[in-house]
């Protein structure tokens, strides 16, 4: 089923003629009442009375409600967060989306409007950081993943890693509005220095000839949903999906085990990632790894988690002059190339 491709054709059309486009702007100073209001024409046959809304505050990227029905099904309405337009790129968002849900990979796309859209609710409890080291749960990860990046999303199959990472280098400013972000920002970071170790970076990583699969690139807790009726791992927010390498997914994944403290004594150690990484490798090639190529995908899953740094580094630095949201990119951003630069020569030297 999750290899099936759906042409890009198909998908462009049912986006745009049969999933509704409402003229309207979901207004983040009144979220729940506007919110409201794509639910009730989305769903005509609603009625207020039933409904329950729930402002999903983990995200720093979007605003997000959830509508909870009486008769128990759940929609989620997402309002994209201000200018993330520079960021994201959101007509590719909504073909991840529709074509994830036709491989059931995701719930489906009930409806659109100007700043954002509206679809499926995966019910499940959301991985904690223990909850993504601990086996038992970590291990549906590495199994769910290995599905994913045998899937075919239509559209350009390249890598995009390093030119989103140029484009985000490119949208940093070099002044910010916030007096107290410019100061952190002019003490830590040089532009100049930032695209030469960009440039040196995708040089030694293009040696590892790492596979180019569909990756979900945004693998963090908040992201992964335990389903404990079927004992599975389900992934959720699909809009940094793109075509990228296969070492980037999972090291992605691993940075993310430290959690937006970036407490990095929690980043899976060796025996740990061969365990996962063996599970992963069995779940995607249906058969026993070699002791090789568990070696093999260590050392590519840590060289591009040095790729997984500078990328929400940059994001941060671009978020810190844009995002409305209350949450401090700019010490984000300083943890994150902190980190980078911490673990280069050891990673680099595996």
């Amino acid at each position: 089923m999750a290899g099936q491709l759906v042409s890009l054709a198909d998908l462009e059309h049912f986006i745009d003629h049969e999933i509704p486009n409402l003229d309207y702007i979901v207004h983040h100073d009144t979220l729940i009442p506007s919110s409201l209001k794509v639910v009730l024409t989305i769903f005509p046959e609603w009625k207020e009375a039933d409904l329950t809304f729930t402002q999903c505050k983990d995200g720093i990227t979007n605003k997000l409600v959830r509508c909870d029905h009486s008769s128990g099904q759940s929609v989620l309405i997402r309002a994209y967060g201000k200018k993330s337009e520079v960021l994201i790129d959101r007509k590719q968002e909504l073909i991840n989306l529709t074509g994830l849900a036709k491989l059931g990979l995701c719930p489906p796309l009930y409806g659109r409007f100007k700043n954002g859209f509206i679809y499926g609710y995966i019910a499940g409890q959301v991985y904690s950081l223990d909850m993504m080291s601990d086996f038992k749960t970590s291990l549906l990860v590495a199994e769910k993943l290995a599905t994913w990046h045998k899937v075919n999303i239509a559209g350009d199959h390249s890598p995009k890693l390093f030119k989103t990472l140029r484009r985000w280098l490119h949208d940093v400013p070099t002044e910010y509005e916030n007096p107290e972000a410019n100061r952190v920002f002019q003490k830590h970071f040089d532009l100049s220095a930032l695209n030469e170790e960009l440039n040196s970076l995708e040089e030694k990583l293009s040696q590892l000839n790492a596979p180019v699969v569909f990756s979900h690139n945004d693998l963090l807790s908040a992201n992964l949903i335990y389903q404990p009726d079927r004992n599975e791992c389900a992934f959720i927010d699909y809009e940094y999906g793109s075509y990228s390498f296969r070492g980037f997914d999972i090291g992605n994944h691993f940075a993310e085990y430290a959690g937006f403290e970036c407490d990095y004594s929690r980043y899976p150690t060796r025996e740990y990632q061969k365990v996962w990484l063996r599970k992963y490798l069995e779940s995607a090639q249906e058969h026993s790894p070699s002791e090789e190529e568990v070696e093999s995908l260590y050392r590519e899953v840590n060289q591009f988690a040095l790729a997984s740094h500078i990328y929400w580094g940059l994001w941060a630095l671009v978020q810190a002059q844009l995002s409305d949201i209350d949450f401090d990119y700019m010490s984000y951003a300083v943890l994150r190339f902190n980190e980078y630069y911490r673990k280069k020569e050891e990673f680099l030297a595996l």
